[in-house]
């Protein structure tokens, strides 16, 4: 008979511990979930906690489509869903993080590979630029959109988010970068290889683990940006989703059902990215942070 495995009790604590912050970082994901399958007349403070009365999806069709808000309440609203700021946000949020990842890549390589004198000074410059407030660049930032003509559209906003992604997906690639020996670019450079050449067929390819982090990194940003979203886009219309959740609320009564069924479908997006890509993220950010 073979010996029982010995029960490690330090073990036993790490997984306590591990599976009570799990449920407490979980907390906010149940109460939007239940609340969002609750009528609205079963939403209420003490019954905060308590499941729904069964599985009901209104809440979560009437956040996609609009309807009539607060029904038996004086005058009646209407108000539209979130499906097509849905699709604005897409609209956004694709080109912004692709064109951004392009941009840092680019300029990892060239700042990694093939310094140039100053280019010691130029990067400590564009890294600069991750820590200037959005607050205090938004009036020349509108006038500067006002005088380009993209004040007011999606490509106006996409113009920004790729700005101000530019310092942090250069910062990961030009780790990331670094980490990749010389060698491999001095012998393409001895094959004849030219500067292009040897990024779209040396460094690119080898590119993944750092195009995931930037794109999780750049794509949830951008896609939970409220702050630009709301000053550059005035139309309710052409808005992303973020803004469109916040006029869900309406005026006078709030329907708390469908906030929290809007909010959950607005989460999605970044919650599936997460999910899929979440295990090479720790690894792509571990590849470039060796060296600096």
């Amino acid at each position: 008979m073979g010996m029982r495995p010995r029960l490690r009790w330090s073990r036993v604590l790490i997984y306590l511990a591990l599976t009570v912050f799990a449920v407490f970082y979980l907390m906010p994901v149940y109460v939007l979930l239940i609340t969002g399958m609750k009528s609205f007349a079963e939403v209420s403070l003490s019954r905060m906690w308590a499941l729904p009365s069964g599985l009901h999806f209104d809440s979560f069709v009437k956040a996609w489509t609009g309807g009539i808000a607060a029904e038996g309440y004086g005058e009646l609203a209407t108000f539209g869903g979130l499906g097509k700021n849905f699709m604005n946000s897409v609209y956004l949020a694709v080109p912004a993080t692709l064109i951004s990842s392009m941009l840092g890549s680019i300029n990892g390589y060239v700042l990694s590979k093939w310094r140039f004198r100053g280019s010691e000074v130029l990067f400590p410059l564009l890294l600069f630029g991750m820590f200037i407030p959005y607050q205090s660049v938004l009036i020349p930032l509108m006038q500067t959109l006002s005088r380009m003509g993209l004040y007011g559209s999606i490509p106006g906003l996409i113009f920004v988010h790729v700005v101000y992604g530019i310092p942090i997906t250069t910062l990961i690639f030009r780790n990331y970068y670094a980490s990749v020996p010389t060698e491999l670019v001095e012998a393409a450079r001895i094959d004849g290889a030219n500067i292009f050449s040897i990024y779209r067929h040396v460094l690119f390819p080898l590119s993944a683990p750092g195009f995931v982090v930037v794109v999780i990194w750049q794509f949830t940003s951008i896609w939970n940006d409220f702050l630009f979203a709301v000053t550059v886009i005035g139309n309710p219309e052409v808005q992303p989703i973020t803004v469109a959740l916040n006029n869900l609320a309406g005026s006078l009564i709030v329907e708390w059902n469908v906030q929290m069924a809007g909010a959950l479908l607005a989460a999605l997006p970044t919650l599936l990215v997460y999910i899929f890509l979440g295990r090479y993220f720790m690894s792509g950010l571990m590849a470039g942070s060796l060296r600096g």
